[in-house]
C-alpha cells in the first residue's frame, strides 16, 4: 500500500473515531466535505462495523462510494451491505434505519449517479478509478423512515 494512502487511511480513522464518539456533535464535515457514518453487520463476524464515508445526495437517498482511494480491494463494507442491505445511517447527529442498493458499473442508473457522486466531490473518484480496474460501485442508502435513537 503506498504511504500517502495508509496515512490518509490513518487520518480517516481518527476522524471516524472522533464522529463516532462525540454522538455526531464533531466530524459531519472533514476539510469541507460531508460525511456520514455507515454501520453495517459483519457478514462473518456478526459485528457491528462503522465506515466514515463521503456522500452526495440523491433525493432522499444518501449515495457513497465502495472506493478505499482507489484499491484494488473493495472495502469491507461492501460485502456486508451485500450479505445484509438493511443499514444505520448517521448524519450528523440525526442516525437512520437504510436500505442498501449497490449500483455497478454498466448497471442502469450508474451513469447519473457516477456523475453526481464524482461531481459533488471535485473529481476525486474519477482519480480514485484511474488507480485501480476494479470498477467502483455507487451505494444508495435509502432511508426507510425509521429514526434511531
Amino acid at each position: 500500500m503506498r504511504a500517502g494512502l495508509r496515512a490518509g487511511l490513518a487520518l480517516l480513522r481518527v476522524h471516524q473515531a472522533v464522529y463516532d464518539r462525540s454522538g455526531g456533535r464533531v466530524g459531519h464535515r472533514l476539510l469541507g466535505i460531508e460525511c456520514l457514518l455507515l454501520r453495517t453487520v459483519g457478514r462473518r463476524s456478526g459485528r457491528r462495523r462503522t465506515a466514515a464515508l463521503a456522500y452526495a445526495r440523491h433525493g432522499d437517498d444518501y449515495l457513497v462510494v465502495a472506493s478505499v482511494g482507489g484499491s484494488d480491494r473493495p472495502p469491507g463494507w461492501l460485502a456486508n451491505v451485500r450479505a445484509e442491505p438493511a443499514v444505520e445511517v448517521q448524519v450528523g447527529r440525526r442516525r437512520l434505519g437504510a436500505t442498501a442498493s449497490v449500483v455497478e458499473p454498466g448497471q442502469a442508473g450508474y451513469d447519473g449517479l457516477w456523475r453526481l457522486v464524482n461531481q459533488r466531490s471535485g473529481g476525486r473518484y474519477r482519480r480514485y478509478q484511474a488507480r485501480t480496474r476494479r470498477g467502483l460501485p455507487v451505494v444508495a442508502l435509502r432511508p426507510t423512515g425509521r429514526q434511531l435513537v
